[in-house]
């Protein structure tokens, strides 16, 4: 009977928001961003939802909402172009799709892979959200019957996921989770106001460290970074040739493979942290043995296509079962979405479910929408989105920088959004070159504020019925869901130590070199210890349990790896190094030169003010880097400076004043 009296009106009611004219221009609105974001190799839907965050701050909820999804849901169908056009996977779940797409492409039929791999996309978006559909309609009563401490076990639930399906090396997810948990708790506690890591002398650290700010350094800028050190155009040159009727039929052809990998999607999306790592492969491996003749497969087989694009966009609706029901992000675009998801003052879990059925509704099939949109859009602008990818990447880094200062400025409007960002960016570099896994540091991150409100809770009542008796209280922590949970915690930490080593992140090789991973791995210890110390500093109990176990188990794990690190021989993985191992070993311009232009941005908006700053800098990076003309140089600085004026102007948007600005009255946008 709820199905009838509650789901189906939630089901009616979530249809018509999402068919509002607006609802519909937001949400094509977003699709496009994504479209523009995915086709740039590995940046993806983390720092597009990073950069959006800033400016759905106040928007009415569906609204927003149907901005951050469209951007989402397109995300997997736009990478596709760079898995086939250039060889190179979009994102972490396209790595597969390059086996077969790029041959196909070097063949001159991109266009047949490319229109296959979009339909797949949009099946596989629209058997997501008839799933998790189906699953809130079961699984409502389970739902309602969540109260602290199931939703805490929950969160270790995912956590431990989050980390041990983290990559090669276990223990660096660990730690990599460990860190982000830390890093989440850095300012005043939410439960007695206490100071971690920061004090009143420096105030931009007591709020803490912003998701914008986060999501942006540690996925944004380690992905331009590394591509503008190649110094090329991310293409190089496969047209799209015809064949865009001939793949639709590949996929009619093929649409129980489809199905088939579109529900691998969903059931590998619904685990926390495993998602797009592997997703693709998993899909292409089923592909591959329940085919007959596997002779074609890696040669430019249309099934190596369809396989893995129908379950990477299948996926992202899997993801959203735990991040919705349960508040739990299942990728670490999920935990970006669900920073968005608080700047518009909902808060999934259990009591959304209860609540806010239609909003639930209208984001699953929001997804959807935004999918046949998407799949919609790069069949007809897919020659003009391919030309994206023959732009020499000098060209378009410094506008990307551009875009993502003036978003982490608009998280709290200070110079200190600015240099977080920096910080931030410079270790997603190292946990990028050092293969510790990010999207657990992200998770990590997200989760840190939601576990400890849990625990401290959990904590409080627990005690309160510990006094009355000793059976009222095992009750309360114990009950059978909680225990169902925990044992469900162990057999996932069981099953992820034996399948670690399946999930991949970057393609190095360990190189014979032990001083720079140590090295930096002897950082990390070094704060987690001194966060450590600080939190056993505090005086208050409900601030210090949380950082203090957090810290004993990451700075147990820190000691742990160093230890194998001196036992092992120098070719295991955990020494993997991208500056000597991997794709970045020999590219034409070393890191530290290429962050010299963007520490000099930053030290030029310290002193001129942002405008000012981005004038001069373009006009030396495209100039002296990119190696234009003066003439050019000057259009390109005006252009570049023109569009974010008109952006900024547009949306009402200040920029980070620098010290010119405290001693002179500037008219905007120089003030």
């Amino acid at each position: 009977m709820d199905i009838f009296n509650t789901a189906l009106p939630a089901l009616g009611e979530a249809f018509f928001l999402l068919l509002q004219p607006q609802q519909i221009m937001y949400l094509l609105l977003g699709v496009f961003l994504g479209l523009l974001v995915g086709v740039l190799p590995g940046i993806g839907g983390i720092a597009g939802l990073s950069l959006l965050l800033p400016f759905i701050y106040g928007m009415d909820p569906v609204s927003g909402l149907a901005l951050m999804v469209g951007l989402l849901a397109v995300n997997p169908t736009s990478d596709t172009f760079s898995s086939v056009l250039l060889g190179i996977p979009g994102g972490a779940s396209s790595q597969a799709t390059v086996l077969d797409g790029f041959p196909m492409a070097r063949r001159g039929e991109a266009a047949r892979a490319l229109s296959a791999a979009f339909m797949c996309s949009l099946y596989g978006g629209l058997i997501s959200a008839l799933a998790l559909t189906a699953f809130i309609f079961v699984a409502r009563p389970l739902i309602l019957m969540f109260g602290i401490p199931e939703m805490l076990m929950l969160a270790v639930l995912g956590m431990s996921m989050v980390a041990i399906l983290a990559g090669r090396v276990p223990l660096k997810g660990v730690i990599a989770a460990g860190l982000g948990l830390l890093v989440g708790t850095i300012g005043a506690a939410g439960a007695g106001g206490s100071l971690r890591m920061a004090t009143y002398d420096m105030p931009y650290l007591v709020d803490g460290l912003q998701i914008v700010i986060v999501g942006l350094g540690i996925y944004a800028i380690p992905e331009i970074v590394s591509l503008l050190r190649e110094d090329q155009s991310i293409a190089q040159g496969n047209s799209l040739g015809t064949g865009w009727l001939r793949g639709l039929g590949d996929w009619w052809r093929n649409k129980w493979l489809s199905t088939k990998c579109a529900i691998i999607g969903v059931v590998v999306g619904i685990i926390p942290g495993l998602g797009g790592s592997v997703v693709d492969w998993i899909a292409y491996g089923y592909t591959v043995q329940s085919t007959a003749d596997k002779s074609q497969f890696g040669k430019g087989d249309i099934r190596g296509v369809i396989g893995p694009e129908s379950s990477a966009n299948a996926n992202y609706g899997g993801a959203l079962i735990p991040t919705l029901i349960f508040g739990i992000p299942g990728s670490g675009s999920m935990a970006v979405f669900l920073g968005g998801m608080a700047l518009l003052n909902l808060s999934p879990g259990p009591h959304m479910v209860r609540q806010n059925l239609d909003i639930t509704y209208t984001i699953v099939w929001s997804l959807a929408l935004a999918t046949l949109f998407g799949a919609g859009l790069c069949i007809l602008l897919a020659s003009q989105i391919a030309k994206i990818t023959k732009v020499r990447f000098t060209l378009l880094a410094p506008l990307l920088f551009m875009v993502i200062a003036f978003a982490a400025f608009q998280s709290r409007m200070s110079q200190g959004d600015l240099i977080a960002l920096i910080f931030v960016g410079f270790l997603g570099i190292l946990l990028r070159r050092f293969d510790y896994s990010r999207p657990a540091f992200l998770i990590g991150f997200v989760l840190s504020g939601q576990l400890e409100a849990f625990a401290n809770m959990a904590n409080q009542i627990a005690g309160a019925r510990f006094t009355r008796d000793f059976a009222t209280g095992m009750h309360y922590i114990a009950s059978p869901l909680v225990l169902v949970i925990l044992t469900l915690t162990v057999a996932s930490l069981w099953l992820g130590l034996r399948n670690a080593k399946h999930v991949i992140e970057t393609e190095a090789t360990a190189t014979g070199g032990k001083r720079t991973p140590v090295f930096f791995l002897l950082c990390i210890t070094a704060y987690v210890t001194v966060a450590l110390v600080n939190a056993l500093l505090i005086e208050r109990v409900g601030d210090k349990i949380f950082p203090v176990v957090v810290g004993t188990v990451t700075l147990i794990a820190c000691v742990v790896l160093l230890i194998q690190m001196r036992l092992v021989s120098e070719s295991h993985p955990m020494f993997i190094d991208l500056e000597t191992g991997g794709a970045e070993a020999n590219l034409p311009h070393g890191l530290w030169r290429t962050l010299s232009w963007f520490a000099a941005l930053l030290l030029l908006s310290v002193l001129f003010g942002f405008v000012i700053a981005l004038v001069l800098f373009f006009l030396a990076f495209f100039r002296y880097r990119a190696g234009l003309t003066p003439l050019m140089a000057l259009l390109y600085t005006v252009g570049g400076v023109a569009g974010m004026l008109a952006f900024a102007g547009l949306l009402g948007r200040d920029f980070p004043p620098g010290l010119l600005q405290a001693y002179t009255d500037l008219p905007w946008p120089l003030r």
